[in-house]
């Protein structure tokens, strides 16, 4: 199937009051495993690329070049987005490369250096058509806008998305980057206040320390864009852990990782399903919680 415009995934999200799934890559096999999870559900799903990953693999094109090529090759809907680009040049590059969509992220600037650095990349994307995600931030601090305890204002939310023209914000709504237990509790009266204000769709960062029914009820709160990278890394490195310790002789890494692989599309495809449900369906959830009170 031909690549799905990141656009269509998260609009038609927002419309029908669902999550889009926006889950990282690390290397071949969580992409392969994210596909999987796509096919098996359904559901449409976008691949993202971060700037860490990209050091890691040493450069953009071997990697986006992989998931570019799975995501075609699949029957599932699946866009290709890059996540936390700081670098410029990255942009290009991965927009030249085919890549539909990308994360300005120039938040550790100063507000009026991260309006003008958004602004001007978001109109090099939008001349060629791509989707342009970006996010307000704290100078100094080490997770920028996802630090503990910070808050996006509505306000200066919407003057940035107007001064920017931005196509989706990353808000700070309660959420925190690399967190392995998930227990986070979400600011949802803020995130109906940001739905409100703004014309874009909203941004969850850091949703690997949400539980599934905090996720549900921020996404019938006004969240649209659910991004998850960390739980799903847990899974993979937690199943190679399992296949090691039951038989520390192995050496062939395809025994040890096939499995770890088949770990994070399963989990993939429950989160799929979890984000999914609409906000009528958790309605019904609460309304039957209440009623076995």
């Amino acid at each position: 199937m031909p690549l799905v415009p990141t656009s269509s995934i998260v609009d038609a999200a927002r419309e029908a009051r669902v999550g889009a799934a926006a889950f990282n890559v690390i290397h071949l096999e969580t992409a392969e495993a994210l596909v999987t999870a796509a096919e098996r559900t359904g559901i449409p799903l976008i691949l993202q690329i971060s700037e860490n990953c990209i050091r890691y693999h040493g450069s953009l094109l071997p990697i986006t070049r992989a998931t570019l090529a799975l995501a075609e090759g699949s029957t599932a809907r699946i866009a290709v987005h890059l996540d936390h680009i700081t670098d410029a040049d990255l942009v290009r590059q991965g927009i030249t490369a085919g890549v539909g969509s990308v994360m300005v992220d120039a938040s550790a600037l100063p507000y009026e250096e991260n309006v003008a650095t958004t602004a001007d990349l978001a109109a090099w994307c939008h001349e060629r058509d791509a989707y342009v995600e970006a996010e307000l931030g704290e100078v100094g601090g080490k997770d920028g806008v996802h630090a503990p305890g910070v808050r996006t204002d509505p306000d200066e939310a919407l003057a940035f998305v107007r001064a920017t023209g931005v196509d989706a914000l990353a808000v700070a709504v309660g959420s925190s980057h690399a967190m392995q237990e998930r227990t986070a509790v979400l600011d949802k009266d803020l995130i109906t206040a940001l739905h409100t204000a703004l014309p874009v769709p909203l941004v969850l960062h850091g949703s690997s320390g949400v539980p599934d029914e905090e996720l549900r009820r921020a996404i019938a709160a006004g969240m649209t864009k659910i991004n998850i990278s960390t739980h799903l890394v847990s899974v993979f490195t937690h199943s190679i852990r399992r296949t090691l310790g039951a038989d520390p002789s192995l050496v062939d890494s395809r025994k040890y990782v096939k499995p770890a692989r088949e770990a994070v599309a399963e989990e993939a495809a429950r989160l799929l399903g979890v984000l999914g449900t609409p906000a009528t369906v958790l309605g019904r959830y609460a309304t039957q919680a209440s009623a076995r009170g």
